[in-house]
Protein backbone atom coordinates (compact mmCIF):
# COMPACT_ATOMS: atom_id res chain seq x y z
CA UNK A 1 0.00 0.00 0.00
CA UNK A 2 1.29 3.48 -0.73
CA UNK A 3 0.41 6.04 1.79
CA UNK A 4 -0.23 9.29 0.74
CA UNK A 5 1.47 12.60 2.96
CA UNK A 6 -1.35 14.79 5.01
CA UNK A 7 -2.93 17.38 3.10
CA UNK A 8 -2.60 15.45 -0.48
CA UNK A 9 -4.87 16.07 -2.82
CA UNK A 10 -6.45 14.25 -5.23
CA UNK A 11 -7.67 15.48 -8.44
CA UNK A 12 -10.38 14.11 -10.78
CA UNK A 13 -9.92 15.74 -14.39
CA UNK A 14 -13.66 15.64 -15.42
CA UNK A 15 -14.77 14.56 -18.88
CA UNK A 16 -11.99 12.45 -20.69
CA UNK A 17 -8.56 12.69 -21.67
CA UNK A 18 -6.36 10.85 -24.55
CA UNK A 19 -4.98 7.89 -23.05
CA UNK A 20 -1.94 7.74 -25.30
CA UNK A 21 0.09 10.85 -23.17
CA UNK A 22 2.26 10.12 -21.19
CA UNK A 23 4.06 11.77 -18.02
CA UNK A 24 4.93 14.89 -19.98
CA UNK A 25 1.77 15.00 -21.62
CA UNK A 26 -0.14 14.61 -18.72
CA UNK A 27 1.58 16.79 -16.64
CA UNK A 28 1.50 19.64 -19.47
CA UNK A 29 -2.45 19.12 -19.10
CA UNK A 30 -2.09 19.45 -15.05
CA UNK A 31 -0.58 22.88 -15.85
CA UNK A 32 -3.21 24.06 -18.31
CA UNK A 33 -6.34 22.25 -18.01
CA UNK A 34 -6.31 22.32 -14.35
CA UNK A 35 -3.86 25.95 -13.89
CA UNK A 36 -1.87 23.60 -10.81
CA UNK A 37 1.43 22.85 -10.60
CA UNK A 38 1.95 18.92 -11.71
CA UNK A 39 5.55 18.86 -9.38
CA UNK A 40 3.13 19.98 -6.41
CA UNK A 41 2.67 16.29 -4.93
CA UNK A 42 -0.92 16.21 -5.31
CA UNK A 43 -2.26 13.53 -7.04
CA UNK A 44 -4.45 13.48 -10.81
CA UNK A 45 -6.41 11.56 -12.02
CA UNK A 46 -7.48 11.28 -15.73
CA UNK A 47 -10.40 9.11 -17.59
CA UNK A 48 -9.86 7.52 -21.37
CA UNK A 49 -13.12 7.89 -23.53
CA UNK A 50 -14.55 4.08 -23.11
CA UNK A 51 -14.39 4.77 -19.22
CA UNK A 52 -12.16 1.54 -18.35
CA UNK A 53 -9.02 2.66 -17.68
CA UNK A 54 -7.36 5.71 -15.76
CA UNK A 55 -4.05 7.10 -15.17
CA UNK A 56 -2.88 8.18 -12.41
CA UNK A 57 0.35 10.95 -12.04
CA UNK A 58 2.04 11.66 -9.16
CA UNK A 59 5.05 13.51 -8.00
CA UNK A 60 6.56 11.61 -5.29
CA UNK A 61 9.63 14.56 -4.54
CA UNK A 62 12.21 12.54 -6.43
CA UNK A 63 10.25 11.64 -9.69
CA UNK A 64 6.59 11.43 -11.56
CA UNK A 65 5.02 8.03 -11.14
CA UNK A 66 2.42 7.07 -13.87
CA UNK A 67 -0.29 4.37 -12.31
CA UNK A 68 -2.66 2.92 -15.10
CA UNK A 69 -5.78 0.75 -13.79
CA UNK A 70 -7.78 -1.04 -16.89
CA UNK A 71 -10.99 -2.51 -15.85
CA UNK A 72 -11.70 -6.20 -17.45
CA UNK A 73 -15.38 -5.40 -16.72
CA UNK A 74 -17.48 -2.72 -15.84
CA UNK A 75 -16.73 1.16 -16.42
CA UNK A 76 -15.31 4.09 -14.03
CA UNK A 77 -17.89 6.68 -12.64
CA UNK A 78 -16.75 9.58 -13.60
CA UNK A 79 -18.00 13.57 -13.35
CA UNK A 80 -18.53 15.62 -16.11
CA UNK A 81 -16.65 18.95 -17.38
CA UNK A 82 -19.28 21.50 -17.60
CA UNK A 83 -17.53 24.17 -17.29
CA UNK A 84 -13.10 25.13 -18.08
CA UNK A 85 -11.79 26.34 -14.72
Amino acid sequence: MIGLPAGTRIWLAAGVTDMRSGFNGLAVKVATALQEDPYSGHVFVFRGRRGDLVKVLWWTGDGLCLLCKRLERGRFVWPQANEAR
